[in-house]
C-alpha cells in the first residue's frame, strides 16, 4: 500500500488508524532517511494502541529501547547507532516478540530476514513524504 502524506499530522493520523487493527504482536519495522517521519509513524501508533500520553514516545536513538504501556506493551525501538548483526542480537530484542508490539526504526540495519510489517519512508519535500506500507 502506498501513502503520500502532507504533513506530520497526516503522517501521525495514517499510523493510528493502521495500528486499531493490531491484534497486540505486531512487528513494525520503519525504514527512511533521518527525518523522513519515524518517530512521527511510532507515536501515531502508539495513539492506536490506545497511549495516553503520546508526548512520552520519543527516539531511542540512545536509550536503544522504550517500554510504554497502551493497550499492549509497545516496545519502541531505534538501531542507529548499532553497528552489525551482532550489536542488534545483543540488545535481545527478540525477547520481545509476542510480548507485544514491537517497533524499530532504523531496521534496515537489521540483516536478518524476520516477519513484520515493513514501512518506507521516502521525502519527496519539507512536509510531503512518501509511505509505502508492505504487510
Amino acid at each position: 500500500m502506498e501513502y503520500t502524506t502532507n504533513s506530520e499530522d497526516e503522517t501521525f493520523l495514517l499510523a493510528k488508524k493502521i495500528a486499531k487493527d493490531f491484534k497486540g504482536n505486531e512487528i513494525v519495522f520503519l525504514i527512511g532517511e533521518l527525518g523522513a517521519g519515524k518517530t512521527i509513524f511510532a507515536k501515531g501508533i502508539a495513539a492506536g494502541l490506545g497511549l495516553e500520553d503520546i508526548n512520552q514516545v520519543c527516539s531511542p536513538s540512545f536509550t536503544l529501547v522504550n517500554i510504554y504501556q497502551a493497550r499492549w506493551p509497545i516496545y519502541h525501538m531505534d538501531f542507529y547507532r548499532l553497528q552489525g548483526d551482532a550489536e542488534i542480537e545483543d540488545l535481545g530484542w527478540e525477547d520481545f516478540i509476542d510480548q507485544g508490539v514491537i517497533i524499530v526504526e532504523w531496521a534496515e540495519k537489521m540483516k536478518a530476514e524476520i516477519q513484520a510489517i515493513r514501512v518506507h519512508f521516502k521525502i519527496k519535500n519539507e512536509n510531503t513524504r512518501k509511505i509505502t506500507i508492505s504487510f
